[in-house]
């Protein structure tokens, strides 16, 4: 019997506010409270609630056939602790089932696995620490920054105890393999890989509304009529979707809901699919062969590399400099420089520096704050600059009290053998 695993990708970034350059050493307060609470609020509304409702009930209705996986990061669970407190509820109401997988990821969505293994390892216990304590089970897969996968980092995922691990699967990668089965990592074989099936994924999320894709107008039982046309061996079909497509970005008005909620009759009347989460994948299927990447790929862009957040000078400067900080914050146990470092390494500021255009372009502008990507550079290189103040000021000020502290036990030394009155 053939495996249906959908996958949804929760992600709201914490958006930074408009930061001149005057701001700098004047205001430690780097966040757009307005623009977060708004759009918060405005896809929770959309999207987040009414399509819980929707698969809660479905669950209910096939009695534990119909079963998913999210992957919430922790700027999103951080927000809806403070917006809407009720989404965080609904999540719950979903984990109760036994039919929903949470997932692990890093907590704000960052790119720190190219720069620190440390620091990556660290971001992915404290969001499998907050999953666990918000939904009862810590997560044993692993879903990272957009789906970027390669031999190296699968083999730090699998040192950290994880049983696999979501991918992405461009063509230019796969070439003539089947994006349709388990593999394994190159270095770990002990890690599953479960590759997006990527044209069946991007069917739902991107193509849906196009009215000129000859798919359309996309049916549940059309879409089910695709998988059944493929190969009998191919026995795995990896749906991984962002949640916003359920309402924001594809709207109520598309039918995009209706297509949601008539999935599962579709797959259960007219096919022998079943619905199943990573974790069950894994525990019923076994890797076909080992997967060799070489170099990082993802899920962005047609190109499915890095180039969406590092692909130009403005990027790759703002990256190295914000990790050019990393052995400075080691020193800090201050909360706040502590929660402004972890929200600054979030992919989506560096997302928006992106300088691609045609297709790309359109992906790029979804929730962009910016009117262009040098906007977004000048920004976020002038919050960058403001904290690095701090963080030195701060450094400074501890020397300076270590300096004192090693003094007075000097002094005292002295006293207490006589070596001065």
């Amino acid at each position: 019997m053939r495996s249906l695993c959908l996958c949804f990708d929760v992600h709201q970034p914490v958006r930074l506010k408009k930061y001149r350059f005057f701001d700098i050493g004047n205001s430690d307060y780097y966040y757009d409270d307005h623009s977060n609470e708004m759009i918060t609020r405005r896809v929770a509304e959309n999207c987040y609630l009414p399509s819980n409702k929707i698969i809660f009930d479905l669950i209910q209705k096939y009695q534990g056939r119909f079963r998913v996986a999210f992957s919430i990061s922790g700027t999103a669970i951080d927000q809806f602790k403070i917006y809407v407190p009720e989404v965080i509820e609904s999540f719950k109401e979903l984990a109760a089932t036994g039919c929903v997988e949470f997932l692990a990821e890093t907590y704000t969505n960052s790119l720190v696995f190219l720069k620190n293994k440390d620091k990556f390892k660290r971001q992915v216990e404290a969001h499998a620490i907050t999953i666990e304590a918000l939904f009862g089970s810590r997560p044993t897969v692993f879903k990272n920054t957009g789906l970027i996968y390669s031999d190296e980092i699968g083999a730090m995922i699998a040192e950290m105890g994880f049983n696999a691990t979501l991918a992405e699967g461009p063509n230019h990668l796969l070439r003539w393999r089947s994006p349709n089965y388990i593999y394994s990592n190159a270095i770990h074989p002990t890690l599953s890989v479960l590759l997006k099936n990527q044209r069946l994924s991007d069917d739902i999320t991107f193509r849906f509304s196009n009215s000129d894709w000859s798919g359309w107008p996309l049916t549940a039982k059309k879409y089910v009529s695709w998988l059944k046309k493929i190969p009998e061996e191919e026995k795995i079909v990896n749906l991984f979707l962002d949640y916003e497509t359920f309402g924001e970005h594809q709207k109520k008005e598309t039918g995009i809901f209706k297509f949601l909620t008539s999935l599962p009759s579709a797959v259960f009347t007219k096919s022998e699919i079943e619905f199943m989460t990573p974790s069950l994948v894994i525990a019923h299927h076994q890797p076909v062969s080992t997967l060799h990447v070489p170099y990082p790929v993802s899920s962005a862009d047609e190109e499915g590399d890095l180039t969406a957040w590092l692909g130009n000078e403005l990027q790759q400067d703002a990256f190295d400099k914000l990790y050019g900080l990393s052995e400075k914050i080691d020193q800090y146990t201050d909360t706040n420089l502590l929660n402004d470092w972890q929200y600054l390494q979030t992919s989506d500021h560096f997302y928006y520096m992106s300088t691609k255009s045609y297709s790309d372009g359109e992906v790029h502008s979804y929730f962009n704050p910016y009117d262009n990507p040098y906007d977004a550079f000048m920004n976020y290189m002038n919050v960058l600059n403001d904290f690095t103040i701090r963080l030195n000021r701060n450094l400074e000020i501890k020397n300076f009290d270590l300096t004192r502290n090693k003094l007075n036990v000097f002094e005292l030394f002295n006293k207490k053998n006589g070596y001065i009155s």
